[in-house]
């Protein structure tokens, strides 16, 4: 016995509704203004993505892109040796990634939806959805913190130092 489906009229037809999740982040840094070192005190994460089918699974998604995020905004870099024409960071060793010390209080929320105009489930997907608003997040704060705005990640102590201590 089999089944079958054919799914090709519904997937070429276009909605007329948007059927994106959303997010807004919100963090609290501190920069030392010796070292120009950030350390982010606190991250605040609150989405709209339909209905949550599993909320200690979605916790944990928003939870991990946002740490993730943090990398994006203060650790994670890449620089290409000009010699070889090849990455000089090859492991982790040497491309920094988040370790627990790095991680502050996170909190993930979410608004619960019904979007009957969705699918069945009323779920949307939330994949990495706290990545790119947590780095900028973190910038935003750093911006209401040292008064400059920084444009490019990662946020390292070199290029916080000149805003933090112009005398230098």
């Amino acid at each position: 016995m089999s089944a079958a489906a054919d799914t090709g009229e519904e997937v070429g037809r276009e909605s007329p509704y948007a059927q994106h999740a959303y997010g807004a982040h919100f963090a609290e840094v501190q920069v030392d203004t010796v070292t120009g070192e950030i350390r982010v005190r606190r991250l605040l994460g609150v989405y709209a993505a339909g209905r949550i089918l599993n909320p200690r699974t979605a916790r944990s998604q928003f939870i991990g892109g946002m740490t993730m995020g943090l990398g994006m905004a203060l650790t994670e870099g890449s620089t290409m040796d000009a010699a070889f024409g090849e990455y000089t960071e090859k492991d982790l060793a040497s491309y920094h990634v988040p370790a627990c010390a790095d991680v502050p209080a996170i909190e993930a929320h979410w608004i619960d939806e019904d979007d009957p105009h969705l699918n069945p489930t009323g779920g949307k997907g939330i994949g990495e959805i706290g990545v790119v608003g947590t780095a900028a997040a973190v910038a935003n704060a750093v911006h209401h913190a040292v008064g400059a705005r920084l444009r490019e990640l990662p946020l390292t102590p070199d290029k916080v130092l000149p805003y933090v201590n112009p005398v230098r």
